[in-house]
């Protein structure tokens, strides 16, 4: 199956309610690498890099987010697999 990233920026309420965190969860269970970070702007920034079907999993899933979180958009495109990331990290 092919590999692929994608960039995503969420907004809403999505700081402060644990978004990155279970992120990071949701895509080391799907197998993804990439990261996931807080935007000074109040969005949360996101690259999800792994097999299609599984980004596709991940991606859906920002839409919902946490329970806590409310997200109002989520904006993502398609990027070429260009970096090897080893895991998926929370960055700052």
């Amino acid at each position: 199956m092919a590999q692929i990233c994608v960039h995503a920026l969420v907004s809403g309420r999505v700081q402060g309610v644990w978004f990155r965190h279970f992120t990071r969860e949701q895509a080391q269970a799907s197998g993804l690498t990439g990261w996931v970070r807080n935007l000074e702007d109040g969005r949360v920034e996101a690259l999800l890099c792994g097999e299609e079907k599984a980004v596709r999993h991940v991606e859906a899933w920002l839409s919902q987010g946490p329970e806590l979180a409310t997200v109002a958009e989520v904006v993502s495109e398609d990027r070429p697999l260009e970096e090897v990331f080893t895991g998926f990290e929370i960055i700052d």
